[in-house]
């Protein structure tokens, strides 16, 4: 049992906290149950397990812990203190996993472009909502949030593991759109999302929380979508806009079978 913060294996846990360090090593951290089973049930070896005995005798603990022992640095028991050291939420479940990132290969549909999203929270709801939307491929731009940051891994709920992403520069971003119809979320936009032919090759853009999309963004759409919205309200945020036009878009695409 390991029961020292200091532990080697401890301090290169807590050091994934930084972007920098999970860049460097290609790899990132979930933690709890929920995600520690999207890992199994993608197929991926962790590099490093750390859980306690607590939740090794839970009946999740039991299932998962034969296929997370299988980690290519080991899984190891550790006191609830050395866990909570190790974890980023204020009540960890039990387990945390260090995984390997994998790049998936992007798929044929829609293309979501996200600029200048950096809360974290918004960013993890938007993958999650794209995920189950059918997209394609998510390309984040410059001044984006991390997307290997826990609060956006902890809001994806296990889309990192499905869901095509990319880290791109506005001119490797503009070659994958090329052919496509590229439209930019604006609460000023002059088309509405649900007047789209989301049907057709096409991407969209979601821009910031708080400026909005930059001028890169703007040069490359070809229009502006809205979403029209009663009373006095102006706007939504970043993760709601998203997933109202990408469950649109999905909508007509499931009437085409595409």
């Amino acid at each position: 049992m390991i029961t020292s913060a200091q532990n080697e294996r401890v301090r290169y846990v807590r050091s994934l906290a930084r972007r920098r360090v999970r860049q460097r090593e290609g790899r990132f951290v979930v933690e709890g149950t929920r995600l520690a089973d999207e890992v199994v049930r993608a197929g991926i070896r962790p590099a490093l397990v750390l859980y306690t005995p607590a939740w090794a005798v839970t009946p999740a603990g039991e299932r998962l812990l034969p296929a997370l022992s299988q980690a290519e640095e080991g899984a190891w028991p550790v006191s609830d203190a050395v866990l909570a050291a190790c974890a980023d939420t204020q009540t960890p479940q039990g387990v945390v996993v260090v995984v390997p990132v994998v790049e998936l290969p992007a798929r044929p549909g829609l293309i979501l472009i996200l600029d200048r999203v950096r809360d974290p929270g918004n960013l993890g709801t938007i993958l999650r909502s794209a995920e189950a939307a059918g997209v394609g491929q998510v390309l984040l731009a410059p001044g984006t949030v991390d997307r290997y940051n826990p609060k956006v891994v902890r809001g994806a709920m296990g889309a990192h593991f499905r869901l095509p992403a990319f880290d791109l520069s506005w001119e490797a971003i503009a070659g994958r759109v090329a052919g496509r119809a590229v439209w930019l979320a604006d609460a000023a936009g002059q088309v509405t999302y649900d007047a789209v032919d989301w049907t057709r090759p096409a991407a969209l853009i979601i821009g910031g929380e708080a400026a909005g999309a930059g001028r890169e963004a703007a040069a490359l759409a070809g229009g502006r979508v809205c979403i029209p919205m009663a009373g006095g309200t102006e706007s939504l945020n970043a993760a709601m806009a998203a997933t109202v036009i990408l469950f649109e878009a999905a909508r007509q695409r499931r009437g085409v079978g595409r």
